[in-house]
């Protein structure tokens, strides 16, 4: 019935134009909060997550937060949590 969870975030910010001194942005891209709804954990175990070295590096950080792009935090999904990712395409 649907996407996965993980794979449609609430709140996905559009392919923005890019701004003098900034790089054009490659795809949707999602914070924190987003990536918590996507592995279906809390803040802790998001930031214990993160800390991981396979874990996808920040497409930006910004004052006071961090932002990847959802493409790589998806492959991530499906590299290291495959039966999260199964699961979710099953529903």
């Amino acid at each position: 019935m649907g996407s996965p969870a993980w794979a449609a975030p609430k709140r996905v910010l559009p392919i923005m134009h890019t701004l003098p001194g900034m790089a054009e942005v490659p795809g949707p891209l999602v914070g924190p909060y987003e990536i918590q709804q996507m592995l279906g954990v809390g803040r802790t175990r998001f930031k214990q997550i993160a800390l991981r070295p396979s874990f996808p590096e920040p497409f930006q950080r910004l004052h006071g937060m961090q932002v990847w792009l959802r493409a790589d935090i998806e492959a991530w999904i499906a590299e290291y949590r495959p039966q999260q990712a199964a699961s979710e395409d099953d529903e």
